[in-house]
């Protein structure tokens, strides 16, 4: 008799027992709530958005709602090939990302663990014996006096089986697909994390190589001022004084543009870490700030819950709590453990596969805590309570990424307004210290007032430069708070083995 028929008998012939055995497993998958996703207030647009003033002409302004974000390749906006290449050595390169997929492989391999609990366990033990039983009958009463010696050859077949009366295999399932999920959302705001810390040190470093071009021309223009001073010296118009002061101003500006050397090294050295390079073999040419500021799609405030990679990890985090409230709550209910044993035993080898050698048993059990000092309840309520919490840090998580992107649509509204004062401000600057010239060459003014023109001139041009890199650094980190093009649903491909019952 097979196990499987075996078993049918058991049920079939215990009556009231079997009964009770039958309706457990129908009654299988009873367990807890199902998961909810909470629901939140949300605006039906931002408010930098809709706050319907008009905006001066030039002022940065959000894409139409209609356009959306590159899929992945969110940075290729920009239009910067050089920044398009060293974000795809990012993504093969960098160690962080790394280490967040294979925290993803490990899960989905646990979600495989999980699962084989819904399978019976079948263990096989050959085993060979040879055994000595001495004689009781002596040689007085005919015996021989020797005992016995013989062989014992057996291949047994052990089975078990918890069947998943309450569904508690089923939610640990579940926890771990859940978390699997978080390990998945995890691993895309990691990338996009990573992508955005390049974007940054990149727009950094070429805001540095154009503060070292505008260094550079100033110091030309200081050298001429300084031989223009020497030359006038000769004529009276100039005098030691103004020699000194324009050697001072030259000594100045030179040794302000080596001190740009110190931060541009920093960003290249981050930069060459962020894709995976050592420091000590990267260098990043020279280049410019000339990265053109884009329009960039934010959609509406509903959109965001699905679009953040850590929003849907702080919702999947709830979602894995809940299935382990569930599991919990399966310890009140009691355990079946079916169990049975086949194989075949003998004396001797040639015997072992006959008809005779077969045996097999047929076995199950109930079993049922009845006191346990209040140890259940209070282990569903710690996770009853960690759900809680989680809720709680989900419902921040999206509070938060409103702020960011409103933080950000104000900052690109502000900074866009400021650069259009400060180039204002520089062609003032730049007509101040042509005229100062002028007079200075004519008599009129003295030295001082060309110095302090070219100061002006200097200042507002770094204020430029500083704001212009502002302005991109922050369509970055807005794009990151918009969640760089990702959206939830590529959570239900990201591979994680399904439910076996669908």
């Amino acid at each position: 008799m097979s196990i499987r028929s075996g078993h049918r008998a058991i049920v079939a012939g215990c009556g009231p027992w079997g009964l009770g055995i039958a309706l457990a497993l129908a009654l299988s998958g009873c367990g807890g709530p199902d998961y909810q996703r909470p629901t939140l207030a949300v605006a039906p647009a931002y408010q930098e958005t809709a706050t319907g003033a008009p905006l001066p002409p030039g002022t940065w302004q959000p894409a139409r709602p209609g356009d959306a974000l590159p899929k992945g390749a969110w940075w290729e906006i920009f239009h910067d090939a050089q920044l398009d290449a060293l974000e795809r050595q990012l993504e093969s390169g960098n160690q962080n990302i790394a280490a967040a997929y294979h925290n993803l492989m490990a899960a989905r391999a646990q979600v495989r663990e999980m699962q084989s609990g819904y399978s019976p366990t079948l263990s096989v033990a050959p085993a060979v014996g040879r055994s000595h039983v001495p004689s009781t009958i002596g040689p007085a009463a005919g015996g021989d006096g020797h005992g016995e010696t013989g062989n014992t050859f057996s291949l047994p077949f052990d089975a078990s089986w918890e069947p998943d009366l309450w569904g508690r295999v089923r939610n640990q399932v579940r926890e771990y697909q859940y978390a699997a999920q978080v390990s998945a959302a995890d691993l895309e705001n990691e990338r996009l994390t990573e992508q955005a810390d390049l974007a940054v040190f990149y727009l950094e470093l070429h805001g540095q190589d154009t503060l070292q071009g505008l260094y550079d021309r100033t110091i030309v223009d200081d050298r001429q001022s300084l031989e223009l001073t020497q030359s006038l010296l000769t004529t009276g118009i100039s005098s030691e004084g103004d020699v000194a002061a324009a050697q001072v101003t030259l000594a100045q500006a030179e040794a302000a543009a080596s001190g740009i050397g110190t931060n541009r090294a920093v960003y290249e050295h981050a930069i060459a870490t962020l894709i995976g390079r050592s420091a000590s073999q990267f260098r990043m040419p020279p280049g410019s700030l000339d990265t053109l500021l884009p329009p960039i799609p934010v959609g509406v405030p509903s959109q965001l819950l699905e679009r953040r990679p850590d929003i849907s990890a702080a919702e999947r985090t709830m979602a894995q709590a809940n299935a382990l409230i569930n599991v919990e709550r399966t310890a009140y209910y009691p355990t079946l453990t079916l169990s049975g044993s086949a194989g075949l035993e003998s004396s001797a080898l040639s015997t072992l596969f006959s008809a005779p050698a077969e045996f097999w048993s047929l076995g199950a059990s109930l079993s049922e805590l009845l006191i346990d000092g209040g140890l259940r309840k209070a282990t569903v309520d710690q996770y009853q309570a960690l759900f809680d919490a989680d809720a709680a840090a989900y419902k921040q998580a999206v509070l938060t990424a409103f702020q960011q992107v409103e933080d950000g649509l104000s900052t690109l509204r502000i900074l866009s307004g400021q650069i259009q004062g400060q180039d204002a401000a520089v062609r003032a600057a730049s007509r101040y210290l042509d005229l100062e010239l002028v007079r200075y060459q004519t008599g009129m003014d003295p030295y001082l007032s060309v110095i302090s023109a070219e100061t002006s001139l200097l200042a507002t041009q770094e204020t430029v430069v500083g704001l212009r890199v502002n302005e991109l650094t922050a369509a970055v980190q807005l794009i990151q708070a918009l969640g760089g093009g990702w959206d939830a649903s590529q959570l239900n491909a990201s591979g994680e083995p399904p439910h076996p019952h669908g």
